[in-house]
C-alpha cells in the first residue's frame, strides 16, 4: 500500500475548502483506498493530507490521468506545498484500515535515519513505540511506511481524541525516546497533530 503526504499553507480558506470537495472524484480511481485530512494544530493554516492507495502503479496511473483535472479547483488557495509517498510497513496495532469516519485526531511523525541505524530504527517502532501507541486508550490504529530513499519513515497514528492523545504524550514520549535510542537512530524528527476535517474524507 501506498501512502500519500500532503502539506500546504493556506492562502484562500473558503476557496481550499471548496476544491476539497472535487477531491470526491477519487472514489472512481482503480486501486484509491481512502484520503483526509485536516487543520495543523499548532501552525495556523497549514493543511495536510493523506491519500491511500493499493500501489504505485495505481497511484502512477492516476497522476497521468486523473490528477490535475482534479487539482484545478484549488489552484491559488495554497502555497508551500510539499508532498511526499511512502510504502506501507506495518501496522501500528493492528488490524489497519486506511478510514477517517470515526477519528477525531491524527498524529503525524516524520523521522529522518542515519543509514547504518535503519535496521534498529524498525526494530524499535516494532519493540518499543508500537506496543506503547496500541496500549493507549483512544489510539484507534496507525500505520509505519517508508520513503523509496529509504531512510525516511512517516507514522501516522489516529486518535478518538485530542485528551487522549494528549495523555499519550506527556507521560510517555520522553521515557520512550530514551529505551529507543531515538537519538542515536535519527538525524531529524518533525511531526504534527491534526484535527481531523470530516468533509475532507473521501
Amino acid at each position: 500500500m501506498l501512502v500519500k503526504w500532503m502539506r500546504c499553507t493556506v492562502v484562500d480558506r473558503r476557496g481550499f475548502e471548496r476544491g476539497q470537495r472535487k477531491w470526491a472524484g477519487l472514489l472512481g480511481e482503480p486501486g484509491f483506498r481512502a484520503q483526509g485530512g485536516g487543520w495543523s494544530r499548532s501552525r495556523p493554516g497549514v493543511a495536510h493530507l493523506f491519500g491511500f492507495w493499493e500501489s504505485r502503479a495505481f497511484y502512477d496511473s492516476f497522476m497521468a490521468r486523473s490528477h490535475d483535472r482534479l487539482a484545478a479547483a484549488q489552484n491559488g488557495t495554497y502555497k508551500d506545498a510539499q508532498v511526499r509517498l511512502f510504502e506501507y510497513r506495518f501496522d501500528v496495532k493492528v488490524g489497519f484500515q486506511p478510514g477517517f469516519a470515526d477519528a477525531d485526531l491524527l498524529r503525524v511523525a516524520h523521522c529522518k535515519v542515519r543509514r547504518e541505524r535503519i535496521e534498529h530504527y524498525t526494530l524499535m517502532q516494532e519493540k518499543v513505540w508500537n506496543p506503547a501507541m496500541a496500549g493507549s486508550p483512544g489510539m484507534l490504529r496507525g500505520v509505519f511506511a517508508q520513503a523509496r530513499s529509504e531512510d525516511e519513515f512517516l507514522v501516522l497514528s489516529m486518535w478518538d481524541s485530542a485528551a487522549e492523545h494528549g495523555k499519550y504524550r506527556t507521560e510517555r514520549i520522553e521515557r520512550l525516546a530514551l529505551r529507543a535510542q531515538l537519538g542515536a537512530d535519527v538525524t531529524a524528527v518533525t511531526g504534527d497533530v491534526i484535527d481531523l476535517e470530516p468533509a475532507w474524507t473521501v
